[in-house]
């Protein structure tokens, strides 16, 4: 009986807090965009992300974070390793790590089912990016990834295979020019 009781108030101080936010209009409506913006305007402050990955081809949108943030981090979230030299800087090459398998944070559970030509698009500081996938490979994993870096290779992806955990998928992709 207490904990109901317990529970009533709880859900009666979050209805009124919600309904506080609320703002009426000039129509005499009730309206959420204040409550919205509020929301929106707190996350923002906490949200260290810098833009985002996406990848239609297999369903995949996800925030990037910033190289020396907590979040970003493959236990957590798509990674871009410390070696990354982000877009606009010269001789860019982003080198971006995510869990393959089960689980919340296996992000590129589906990377293997991408194929030569299919797109990646990174938004980054509100700058949009779009790559090519140029080669797709296997390497037995040691820790490392070997990459020869050509004058055309701009975005690296990789994620443990799905199918055989002694190897690491590599996708090496090339910056499409606008």
């Amino acid at each position: 009986m207490l904990k109901k009781s317990l529970l009533i108030i709880a859900l009666t101080f979050i209805l009124f807090s919600l309904t506080t936010i609320l703002k009426i209009d000039k129509s005499k409506k009730i309206t959420n965009k204040y409550a919205n913006n509020f929301f929106q305007s707190f996350y923002k402050k906490n949200d260290n992300s810098i833009g985002y990955i996406e990848i239609n081809q297999i369903n995949l949108k996800e925030k990037l974070y910033k190289i020396n943030s907590t979040d970003n981090n493959v236990d957590k979230n798509i990674t871009i390793l410390k070696e990354s030299i982000l877009p606009p800087n010269k001789n860019d090459i982003i080198y971006i790590a995510a869990h393959s398998g089960t689980g919340p944070t296996a992000y590129f559970k589906n990377l293997n089912y991408l194929k030569k030509n299919d797109e990646i698009i990174i938004y980054l500081y509100n700058n949009k990016y779009t790559y090519i996938v140029k080669k797709i490979w296997n390497e037995t994993k040691t820790g490392y990834i070997h990459i020869t870096k050509d004058d055309n290779t701009s975005l690296i992806l990789t994620t443990c295979n799905p199918h055989n955990e002694k190897l690491q998928l590599v996708l090496s992709c090339t910056k499409k020019e606008s």
